[in-house]
């Protein structure tokens, strides 16, 4: 009896284990069949929407195998950028430009205001980004990186069209008559402007864009609207809790010179070996112009000399450079200037001597490709430079001159904006800090049913902040 139970339970037992066998290989049939359908059919990638996972685009493979471009604008979403409707007195009237009364901003359509020349103008970005985002409204063919939305719900950041570096230039002094200079009293309206502002109030200034390329532009309300993101020229006037790399952006200067157009030159039809024309006796970081003059000025084929924008200046310089191999950028008040976007539009392969220069569109541009760079301690030694410019051959030298000429348009500014023009990569610029603006707004709104208003925290930062500074 016993044992018939036994041969029972032997018999159902193994029933149950065919059973379970036959599911699993069933079921890894069709898992079979499934992917082998999925990977021939017309190629995986089609099966995955690449813009939910974009990092993917880069490494999912595709038929027929190409080598992208220097920078895909393609795979560019367009960024959406609400720009306050600040008064005039803050952007186009420092032109000299006055508004009708019923908009603050110009009809780009019939009448586009003129910056003013000379070097104010290597200051000007934004200025053209605000053409930009106007343009945008009614000039969709430039197929533009940013566009300009009215409901700021909508927006990915929240752009300040202030013409601060302007603003420096012409309002700064005061006069004997006045008490304070329109530059500060800006500033001081500006502040009270926006942290009134209930696009602010929600984000402490985290998603607000602010362009103070001047290095003295701002000086009264950087202290106070540190949270937004700026737009600058390099950090050598900044302390790095209020500007540096993570949240803010570098963009270039806009060059003086003319473009070297129909650049037939070569490396034996340039008769200067290196070139430098400028103020050689700087403040700050600058005392190594003078020094490394005091090397130069007496070797063979080198044009080391003072220049200015005045007396001929800039066609003296011209002439120089697109007569050059080699241009020299050295540190003078800050880490950067304007003579290396000079040189690159002259196709004269910059030779920068800046430990502390921070570079625009760095993440995608190589720039040992088309520039020299020299260690300053290197530079102050006797022979160095020069030993060093002429070991550099031909070859190489031509590769650089090349280079130069294939991205030179990535440092133009011009309106309307082109598809890789100096504007359009600046909002890329933007438009790549965006993901982590959104994620330090979400972060802080975790307790924000607990906790002080936005913008009343970021006082308590700032106050925080200072005291420490001042201790």
């Amino acid at each position: 009896m016993a044992d018939r139970n036994w041969g029972s339970l032997y018999s159902i037992g193994l029933l149950s284990w065919k059973s379970l066998i036959a599911i699993l290989s069933l079921a890894l049939t069709v898992f079979m069949l499934s992917w082998s359908l999925l990977l021939n059919t017309r190629g995986r990638s089609q099966f995955i929407d690449q813009n939910l996972f974009p990092h993917l685009k880069h490494h999912i493979p595709t038929s027929p195998i190409h080598h992208p471009p220097l920078i895909s604008y393609e795979q560019q979403a367009t960024l959406k950028v609400f720009m306050y409707d600040l008064p005039s007195e803050f952007h186009f009237e420092l032109l000299y430009w006055k508004s009708d009364g019923y908009t603050p901003w110009p009809d780009l359509r019939s009448n586009v205001p003129e910056y003013p020349g000379g070097l104010n103008l290597q200051h000007s970005v934004a200025y053209w980004l605000t053409l930009d985002l106007l343009d945008s409204e009614f000039n969709n063919a430039g197929g533009g990186t940013a566009i300009r939305v009215h409901n700021s719900s909508e927006a990915d950041v929240i752009f300040v069209p202030f013409f601060s570096s302007i603003c420096f230039n012409r309002f700064s002094r005061l006069n004997p008559h006045q008490k304070t200079n329109k530059n500060k009293e800006l500033q001081e309206k500006l502040v009270k402007y926006l942290t009134g502002q209930p696009e602010w109030q929600r984000s402490g200034g985290i998603d607000h864009v602010i362009t103070a390329h001047h290095p003295n532009s701002l000086l009264v309300a950087r202290m106070q609207l540190w949270p937004a993101m700026f737009i600058l020229s390099d950090f050598g006037r900044y302390p790095p809790t209020i500007a540096n790399i993570n949240k803010d952006v570098i963009a270039p200067y806009k060059h003086i010179i003319k473009s070297y157009v129909n650049d037939s030159s070569g490396f034996d039809s340039r008769p200067i070996l290196l070139f430098f024309q400028g103020a050689i006796y700087r403040k700050d970081g600058g005392f190594v112009r003078q020094e490394i003059f005091y090397l130069l000025k007496k070797e063979k084929d080198v044009h080391f000399a003072f220049g200015s924008v005045q007396k001929q200046g800039v066609p003296s310089a011209t002439k120089g450079m697109q007569s050059s191999k080699f241009c020299l950028n050295i540190a003078g008040d800050t880490p950067s200037s304007n003579r290396l976007f000079d040189a690159i539009a002259s196709h004269c392969v910059p030779v920068i001597i800046s430990d502390d220069i921070e570079l625009p569109f760095e993440d995608v541009l190589d720039y040992s490709e088309f520039c020299i760079f020299i260690r300053t301690s290197d530079a102050l030694k006797d022979k160095f430079v020069m030993n060093f410019i002429r070991s550099i051959s031909k070859d190489e030298w031509t590769q650089k001159w090349e280079k130069l000429k294939e991205v030179e348009h990535l440092f133009e500014y011009q309106y309307p904006s082109k598809k890789g023009d100096a504007v359009q990569m600046i909002w890329r610029s933007v438009a790549k800090k965006v993901p982590e603006i959104k994620r330090r707004l979400h972060t802080r709104r975790r307790f924000s049913r607990f906790e002080k208003p936005a913008s009343q925290v970021f006082h308590c930062q700032e106050t925080s902040l200072l005291d420490r500074r001042r201790n």
